[in-house]
């Protein structure tokens, strides 16, 4: 089969980077695209799976896919692995073995990598958490979201209270490492049932803790019929809240909506926040890969049947472009200042082949606005600069 080759175009200020002397870690995002039901809040490239799911040809074309992006990595070691959706836990757990077989008989996935799989309250089973734990995963990351039957309703959740209860407990019961992502700032929630979830979901002590503020994006139902929401100054409580919850019961807030306990951080995560690289497969997924002349970014086909029929053509990959000179700051400001403590200074020329003088003028005025600290070591957003995260980015971004 004719490969189809895709133009690359650069999207920024110059053709390339200043160049890299070493490359950063590589993970790989592995995408599955289909859910039960699409929740009205959610803009991942999910879709029901009203007539089945072709999982036999999904995986075939998962495989393919990796092959086909082989060359750009090659001889790379994996260090961490992540199975998202959609729903993932749909996926039989002999799929799911097949899959990482496949992986490690053609990368590098190092003993110790970190292996994510997303999981669905309203699809947990013993028997199915048993197997992804026997075919390798070693993290479940279960979307709890809430424990209030009303607010589960109001977002369109598959699952009621109990069956997320019930699922937290199995996902114990099979794995060390298990992360539980909620949200807050719900439709009609008050200060109160926000503590009470946070309050619910610390009570089970996973190593890894999630709390993001529910938004309404683009292209989703709640976007399109607003839900009536807390006010800004209500959820900014909730977020308080959930910070002093999690701090009291041991948690480190290190990244903007991620809590662990010590040594637990989401490595795959802490990989894409220090701008590593990333091989992305499956519908809709997209991948940052470096090399010593430039960074490249990649999106797959998002609609299922068209990355099938894409994979099956010789190439999944639907966009792919360089990244500019000019657009390098920004890009690693937008992951790195999501942790908390920031990032070491000499990451930045590591990641993006630059120098810190490029960016000197941002960073005062970012210091001189409270937003910023500035050592010689460490460069990290202040408490304000947290709160403020979006002027801070601003700051960056080209002229």
């Amino acid at each position: 089969m004719t490969q189809r080759v895709i133009p690359i175009v650069s999207a920024g200020r110059g053709a390339a980077s200043a160049g890299l002397t070493t490359l950063p870690p590589l993970s790989l995002y592995v995408h599955f695209p289909w859910c039960v039901r699409k929740c009205p809040y959610c803009d991942f490239n999910s879709h029901e799976a009203r007539n089945g799911i072709p999982e036999a040809a999904y995986l075939a074309a998962l495989i393919a896919d990796l092959e086909h992006a082989l060359p750009l990595i090659w001889g790379r070691p994996v260090v961490s692995m992540f199975i998202g959706g959609g729903t993932p836990s749909l996926l039989a757990p002999e799929s799911v073995d097949a899959l990482l077989s496949a992986v490690r008989s053609r990368l590098t996935l190092l003993p110790d990598a970190e292996i994510t799989l997303e999981a669905n309250p309203g699809t947990a089973e013993a028997d199915r958490f048993t197997g992804y734990r026997a075919a390798g995963v070693n993290r479940l990351s279960v979307g709890v979201q809430s424990f209030n039957p009303r607010h589960l309703a109001a977002l369109g959740r598959i699952h009621d209270a109990d069956e997320a209860r019930r699922a937290v407990e199995l996902a114990l019961q099979c794995f060390d490492n298990v992360n539980l992502d909620m949200m807050y700032a719900l439709p009609g929630q008050t200060l109160e049932e926000a503590r009470a979830d946070i309050e619910a979901a610390a009570a089970f002590g996973t190593p890894h803790l999630s709390a993001y503020h529910l938004t309404l994006e683009p292209n989703t139902a709640f976007h399109r019929a607003p839900p009536p929401l807390p006010d800004a100054d209500l959820a900014a409580q909730m977020q308080d809240v959930a910070e002093e919850t999690l701090a009291a019961r041991g948690y480190e807030h290190y990244e903007v909506s991620a809590f662990a306990r010590r040594g637990k951080q989401c490595r795959h995560n802490l990989n894409y926040w220090l701008f590593g690289d990333y091989l992305g497969i499956g519908a809709g997924a997209h991948g940052k890969l470096s090399s010593p002349e430039r960074v490249l970014r990649q999106m797959r086909h998002k609609l299922p049947q068209a990355y099938l029929q894409a994979v099956a053509r010789g190439d999944g990959v639907q966009e792919a472009h360089e990244v500019g000179v000019g657009d390098l700051p920004f890009e690693f400001m937008m992951n790195a200042l999501r942790l908390t403590q920031g990032f070491p200074v000499r990451l930045f020329a590591e990641r993006t082949g630059l120098t810190l003088g490029t960016i000197r003028p941002q960073l005062d005025e970012a210091v001189s606005k409270g937003l910023l600290d500035v050592t010689a070591e460490r460069i990290a957003p202040t408490e304000r600069g947290q709160r403020f995260l979006n002027d801070l980015l601003q700051l960056f971004l080209r002229d």
